[in-house]
């Protein structure tokens, strides 16, 4: 076990319902038996289906001769449809059904084993067809994929066989890219003997089934949160699947000069692609917009190519990929345009689900990607953005954490400038409003929240996020005692494992205390020393409580010489680039171990470059005689 309600499978990913954020609108309805009132619906939904199962040619069989998607199964009146769009009245982006015990008769499983095997396979399930449910048909339109929909949709439909008294659930899945991997993830078995070849699929297909008493395996908890959603859901007759999104002329872009941004502002304004385009219009026409960067052309290229590494697209194809993405909607409004007021840009970027595909994509294979979902629904709190600045840049940029908060009442200095990746423009701005900023030009979807006046007693419960919204992780970079201790007594007490880094030999703090909620605060070396005991400490009490917190013994001959000279020649204690930038590494790679459940225990860990960079460590055999 990791952290309290997750559970973490044999690959260290931590699963529960938050695995998969609520990006998607779903509704769910049954079609009856009988067809009054629900042809038309039907014809679209066997359109939409059979042309993302054709896949450009891939099935040919799924289209007719005059060009026609075909998907006709008698399977869709008395089953359960479900339609997944990105929000309320968008154009479908996935479908899957589930038919129900009324039409067990005309199961493709049926069909595909004969009626002797299947009876076979329900008996030896210890199932009848009065508690057998068949899941089948799951697509997703290819602009949409590895979004994390197929998993979202997979579980609403198990959810609901669970809600409606499925004890067993049967399908046929294919294999060509891993179909029956990705259901055995949701606890679906093969059944031995059953795989072969089908023309119509053009690959092995093989019959899998799932015990709903079993659970769902990695996706259990997902699954179970589906379940008791499933009735909010239901919709009645949906009327048509096409699109009512409103569609406005697309704005001319174009650059203009406009007023210096205020300093205190931190947040951009999204202008997605639901919004009115003459907001645009206005911000355009205000004078406040200095550059306009649109790249979208290349951005969608990207997308296109991240999809599908294996092929080489020609001019054509890559024009059609790019027109299939888009989907009718004018490359102008596809996606968000994003106004960052303290640099006067607008910036065109993609969708929220394709931006961070494409933008971790080089992340796969060290962060798959449905741990950098899991890691996009963390929330990470950050207190002292000098070191934690580089911490909360390196964070972003490897997709750890999606909602932020930080906290710091400090402002931007000269000889900040030794160790901040910032530029002098940007004196005097408070730190997290600098911050926040350099993240979301980062990810302008980010979540985040500022405190830029500091944290004090009267603050730290709403940052640690006492109200129901907590942290996941915090990371306590900060130079006040009272504060160092506090954030730790309040992070203890609600479970939140802590991370910091000292950026003096590399040395990086882990404390569980969502593991172990006793631990003594910074493992013991400060003894029983409580927050509201600081203000009545003298300054020798408080120099030694520091020493004892940084482990005097142990710190560099460097920073232990610095000590006493600190207000007298020295402003304050040295502090290199290199150090906060490799501290800000060392943050992010215990976060993600922590934030995944992968191994990463309590402890004090020392990555010291001075030792490691040594003659000692050299892995280079010299040739013999070269020096000699």
């Amino acid at each position: 076990m990791s952290s309290s309600g997750r559970t973490v499978s044999e690959q260290g990913l931590v699963t529960d319902g938050r695995n998969h954020v609520e990006r998607w609108h779903i509704s769910a309805f049954r079609v009856p038996a009988a067809t009054d009132g629900y042809a038309d619906l039907v014809a679209e939904l066997r359109g939409l289906r059979a042309r993302i199962l054709y896949d450009h040619g891939r099935r040919p069989e799924f289209r007719d001769s005059d060009g026609a998607h075909i998907d006709d199964q008698e399977l869709d009146y008395g089953a359960w449809h479900f339609i997944a769009r990105r929000d309320a009245g968008a154009r479908p982006l996935g479908y899957v059904r589930l038919s129900t015990p009324d039409t067990a008769g005309l199961y493709q499983s049926r069909a595909y084993l004969g009626d002797a095997d299947y009876a076979r396979v329900l008996a030896e399930a210890g199932a009848c067809d009065a508690d057998t449910f068949e899941h089948s048909r799951l697509v997703v339109e290819h602009r949409a994929r590895k979004l994390g929909l197929g998993v979202y949709l997979n579980a609403v439909a198990i959810g609901a066989a669970h809600h409606l008294g499925a004890r067993l659930m049967i399908g046929t899945s294919g294999t060509r890219d891993g179909q029956d991997l990705f259901h055995a993830r949701f606890g679906f078995h093969p059944v031995a003997g059953t795989q072969r070849y089908v023309e119509r699929y053009t690959e092995d297909v093989v019959i899998l089934t799932h015990h709903t008493a079993a659970g769902a395996g990695k996706y259990t908890e997902l699954v179970a949160s589906m379940r008791a959603r499933f009735p909010e859901l239901v919709v009645a007759h949906p009327g048509s699947l096409l699109s009512e999104r409103a569609s406005g002329p697309a704005p001319a872009i174009t650059s203009r000069s406009g007023a210096v941004p205020d300093r205190t502002t931190w947040c951009p304004v999204l202008f997605e692609d639901d919004r009115n385009p003459a907001e645009l219009c206005e911000l355009l026409d205000s004078g406040v917009v200095h550059t306009v960067h649109d790249t979208i052309h290349d951005q969608l290229t990207e997308l296109v190519k991240t999809r599908e590494p294996h092929r080489r697209f020609t001019e054509t194809e890559l024009a059609e990929a790019i027109s299939d993405q888009l989907a009718g909607v004018s490359p102008a409004v596809y996606g968000t345009w994003a106004w960052y007021p303290w640099s006067g840009r607008l910036v065109h970027v993609l969708p929220r689900e394709e931006y961070r595909m494409v933008r971790t994509d080089r992340n796969r294979e060290k962060i798959q990607r449905p741990e950098q979902r899991w890691l996009l629904n963390t929330r990470i709190g950050i207190v002292g953005l000098s070191v934690g600045n580089s911490a909360a840049v390196t964070l972003v940029l490897g997709g750890i954490g999606g909602s932020f908060r930080l906290a710091d009442f400090d402002e931007l200095s000269l000889s900040n400038l030794n160790r901040l990746r910032t530029g002098v423009h940007d004196l005097g701005v408070n730190k997290a409003v600098l911050c926040a900023r350099q993240m979301f030009e980062i990810d302008p979807y980010l979540d985040i929240e500022i405190m830029p006046a500091g944290l004090g007693a009267d603050t730290m419960a709403q940052f640690l996020g006492e109200d129901g919204s907590a942290l996941d992780l915090l990371v306590e970079e900060c130079d006040t005692p009272y504060v160092k201790i506090a954030a730790r007594e309040g992070a203890r007490a609600q479970g939140i494992p802590v991370v910091m880094d000292c950026n003096d030999r590399g040395m990086l703090d882990i404390e569980r205390f969502d593991l172990e909620p006793n631990r003594p605060l910074l493992h013991g070396r400060i003894g029983n020393v409580r927050a509201e005991e600081l203000p009545e400490m003298n300054a020798a009490d408080k120099a030694e409580l520091i020493l004892g917190m940084v482990d005097a013994d142990r710190i560099s001959p460097e920073l232990a010489a610095a000590f006493p000279e600190i207000g007298r020649t020295l402003s304050s204690w040295p502090q290199l680039a290199a150090d906060v930038a490799l501290g800000g590494a060392l943050v992010a790679d215990a976060a993600r171990r922590i934030l995944l459940g992968l191994p990463c225990e309590s402890g004090r860990y020392y990555v010291d470059l001075a030792e490691l960079i040594a003659p000692a460590h050299n892995t280079v055999e010299l040739l013999a005689g070269v020096h000699s």
